[in-house]
This record gives C-alpha cells, sequence and structure tokens, in this order.
C-alpha cells in the first residue's frame, strides 16, 4: 500500500501536487476537495450494487463483484490519472481511506506514478474542515443597506492586495430575491462549505480579512455557524449611502434582467412586502419605471437589514458617510483611512 497521509499533511502537499478522488461521480458533487479530480473506480449505480452485495452476501462476494466492474476500466483509469498527475506523483482519496483508494493507488503505482493516500479519506477532510471554522478568523466587516455597493468595494480592497472573503461569490447568489439573476447555478451546501475553507486556508490569519456583512443564507446555501457567528461580533464598518444613490445601482445592477425573472423574484416576497406593494412594484417592472420597484423593494430590504444591526453591539458599528457610486477607488480608500485611524487594521 502506499504511504498514507494525515490531513495536515495531505493538504500542505495539495499545494502543489494534483488531487484525484476515486468516489463516484454523485459522492463528488455532493462535495470534494476543491481543485481535485474526479477520476471514480465505480459508476453510482456499480458503488450501489457492490454495498448491497456486501450488505446481503458478505465482504469477499463485494471485492469480487468490485473486481468484476474494475477490471475492464484498469487502462482508462491509468492514463486518465497520468495525464492529471504532475512529476508523476498525485495524491489519492475515497470516502473513508479504504480499499477504493488502496486499490487506486495500486493501480497508479504500475503504471509508474507515486500517490500519497489520505488516512481517513474524504470523511477525515469534512471533520478538519467543520473545526476551522470555529476559528478566531480577523475579519473586518463591511456592512450598508442593499444597493451600498459593498461586493464594489470588497473587489476594489482585493486590487489592493488586501485579503478579501468573498461568501457571495463562493455562493454564485447575491444574497437577495434577485441575488440568483445572472448566476450560474448554487452547488451544495457542503460543497459551499468546502469552497469557504479552501479560501480561508490560502489567507495569512495574522492579517485582516475583509468580508461582507451577510445573513446566515445565501441564496440556498448556509454560513457555518462559526463563520456568521464572527462576522456578527466582528467589527463593522457600516457605509452611509443616499437612498437615491442606492436606487441608482439596483437599476443599474439589475434592469438589464428580463422582465419575467424579475418579477418572479419579486413574487418570492410578496408575503413579506405585502400583495399591494408586491403587485405595484410588479407593474413597476412591466411599465419599464425601474426606479419605482427598486424603492418599493428597498423599503423591505432596509428595514429587514436594519432589524439585524440593531442586534449588533453598538460600539462594534463604525458609520462613514459616502457617495459610493462615483467613485469606488475613492470610496475604498476612505473606508481603509477610517479602518486605519480607528484602529481597526
Amino acid at each position: 500500500m502506499e504511504k498514507g497521509l494525515d490531513i495536515l499533511a495531505f493538504l500542505e502537499k495539495a499545494d502543489e501536487i494534483p488531487v484525484v478522488d476515486v468516489r463516484t461521480p454523485a459522492e463528488f458533487n455532493q462535495g470534494h476537495i476543491p481543485d481535485a479530480c474526479n477520476i471514480p473506480l465505480f459508476s453510482n449505480e456499480e458503488r450501489a450494487r457492490v454495498g448491497k452485495t456486501y450488505k446481503q452476501v458478505g465482504k469477499n462476494e463485494a471485492v469480487i463483484a468490485g473486481l468484476e466492474y474494475a477490471a475492464p476500466k484498469m487502462k482508462d483509469l491509468a492514463l486518465q490519472a497520468s495525464k492529471v498527475a504532475r512529476n508523476n506523483t498525485l495524491l489519492v482519496h475515497c470516502w473513508r481511506g479504504g480499499m477504493r483508494s488502496a486499490s487506486m493507488a495500486w493501480l497508479f503505482k504500475t503504471v509508474g506514478l507515486e500517490s500519497n493516500v489520505l488516512e481517513g479519506g474524504y470523511k477525515s477532510f469534512r471533520r478538519f474542515v467543520i473545526d476551522y471554522f470555529e476559528k478566531d478568523f480577523p475579519f473586518l466587516v463591511i456592512g450598508g443597506l442593499t444597493g451600498s455597493g459593498k461586493t464594489d468595494i470588497l473587489i476594489e480592497l482585493s486590487k489592493q492586495d488586501q485579503q478579501v472573503l468573498d461568501l457571495e461569490k463562493l455562493a454564485s447568489h447575491k444574497g437577495s430575491a434577485f441575488g440568483g439573476l445572472g448566476e450560474k447555478d448554487q452547488r451544495t451546501n457542503e460543497q459551499f462549505e468546502n469552497d469557504i475553507f479552501w479560501a480561508l486556508n490560502k489567507l495569512d490569519l495574522n492579517r485582516p480579512i475583509w468580508i461582507e456583512d451577510e445573513s446566515r443564507n445565501i441564496g440556498k446555501n448556509i454560513l457555518p455557524s462559526g463563520i456568521h457567528k464572527k462576522i456578527r461580533c466582528s467589527s463593522l464598518i457600516f457605509l452611509d449611502v443616499p437612498f437615491s444613490e442606492r436606487v441608482n445601482r439596483l437599476v443599474k445592477d439589475y434592469a438589464k434582467y428580463p422582465d419575467e425573472d424579475l418579477c418572479a423574484a419579486v413574487e418570492k416576497i410578496s408575503p413579506r412586502l405585502g400583495n399591494q406593494t408586491a403587485r405595484e412594484a410588479i407593474q413597476g417592472i412591466k411599465d419599464g419605471d425601474y426606479d419605482k420597484t427598486a424603492r418599493l423593494v428597498l423599503h423591505y430590504y432596509d428595514k429587514s437589514y436594519r432589524y439585524g444591526l440593531d442586534k449588533r453591539d453598538e460600539h462594534s458599528v463604525r458609520h462613514i458617510e459616502i457617495e459610493i457610486s462615483p467613485n469606488i477607488e475613492l470610496a475604498t480608500e476612505l473606508i481603509r483611512k477610517f479602518s486605519e485611524e480607528n484602529h481597526l487594521i
């Protein structure tokens, strides 16, 4: 059997060596180590049959069944691994670090590839991820009412070599009922958590990490409790942006999408908007009066955000008045200057 690595050693090597996940496509799609390549030993159906054989007949019979499925694929599996390998080296894992990864590591070795197996498999990676989210992250939170340009500020901070964790980018969703417009389909919550870990693990925890103030849910994805709690108790810079500027930003960002998609988004929050307000907002879309719709919707989102803001420790919230739309670069510079003067960074 090829040499096993614990999760810390495995992740350290993963910066340089390709990771091969030999689980089924269904397991891989549910959640995987970011950047890993899926070279499944079994198809979804084959694994189900092997598992059924194990339960109903026994281990030896299940192994024989597995060999029958794997044997015709050995050449193709080896060729796939050879294309992925870097300097003839791979990292390999399955679910628990058992027979699938050991078998594939043996196969790879026969064609001249060196491979290390993750002890405990993907299951050990998931345990590590969940525990990791309880760290004391040095978050600096950008807050503000909907349409304040928080995401643009994060983008500009990143350009200025600041550490940024963009949760909405990782979730493929902007957070509101309209947040899925123009985005790719969201992945599973398990994968969302893995992606957050992967991004955080590349950052220096001795330096500030800028992050946007988020509710627990970003579309269908849910923030890990440790991350959400840390966001709620970290220092927050609240952007006071004029209502009219926020309306302009929403129209600019969303009026480009099909009217039927905008109407569907309004329908999602109609119970909270109230039937009359929802009807007026939808009519505004149909009439091309996107300003009207933005104003109606903002009143709901403002009320919701202020409710969460009022629950924060008032001493951790720093307000800064800013005209965000004309000059994002200047706005970002003001925020950084404000943070330095108040010893936040």
